[in-house]
């Protein structure tokens, strides 16, 4: 095999096919990189990809947050690594096309670097507030936005993603100027949600759901074209 392999978090978990990848290659996977910080659903997507596959495989499989540069510092990481099937990059299919349209000198080559082996998940991105954010619907929202102009301030990921762009068109559509706040993951994003320290943020509706439930934040939109049920 001449190119690394990676899977797409971005309709079922294929779990057989990834075994069968696997095993057909020279060495053992044994290691899974994920290129963004620990705590939010992608990385527990990832721990409970290694469970299942290392059961399958009946050898250990480790997770590595190998985190920075937007996901970048990853993907390069397993891009330079002997490709020889014990290192997979699950990462989302956004980053994966993304970063290079943005670089002005890409690091990687999609096609040329890395073969896609599986989509383990599909997932929404979503319009989160925390306590600092007087709305309880999306329409009042906007009118906060519109009342406090200088704390329109939202949280994302890391630059150069989905919610990064969804921010400026959002900002382009309502017409009202927005900062954007790039953090080091969704966790520390929800975090400050919950302090009130951030107003609002974008990220996927996996990792605010939990706390959406628990009252301590609320999902306003969602990227989807259909609504969205939060499940029980």
């Amino acid at each position: 095999m001449d190119r690394r392999i990676f899977m797409a978090g971005c309709a079922g978990l294929s779990l057989s096919l990834i075994a069968k990848a696997a095993l057909g290659e020279s060495g053992p996977l044994t290691r899974i990189i994920f290129p963004f910080a620990a705590g939010g659903g992608g990385d527990t997507l990832c721990r409970l990809l290694a469970q299942q596959v290392s059961q399958l495989l009946d050898r250990t499989i480790i997770v590595e947050n190998r985190t920075g540069g937007d996901g970048l510092i990853g993907i390069k990481w397993v891009k330079n690594a002997n490709p020889d099937g014990a290192t997979i990059l699950v990462t989302t299919g956004p980053t994966m096309y993304l970063l290079p349209m943005v670089e002005t000198e890409p690091s990687f080559d999609l096609k040329k670097d890395f073969v896609p082996v599986s989509l383990l998940a599909r997932f929404e991105f979503g319009v989160v507030v925390g306590p600092a954010v007087d709305a309880t619907d999306f329409k009042g929202f906007v009118a906060w936005l519109k009342a406090n102009p200088s704390k329109a301030t939202f949280g994302v990921p890391s630059n150069g993603t989905i919610p990064h762009f969804a921010g400026s068109k959002l900002e382009q559509m309502l017409g009202v100027p927005l900062t954007r706040v790039a953090y080091r993951g969704s966790a520390l994003a929800l975090n400050d949600l919950i302090g009130g320290h951030l107003p609002f943020a974008i990220i996927t509706t996996a990792d605010a759901i939990s706390q959406h439930r628990a009252g301590t934040v609320k999902i306003l939109a969602v990227s989807s074209a259909r609504a969205f049920a939060v499940p029980a």
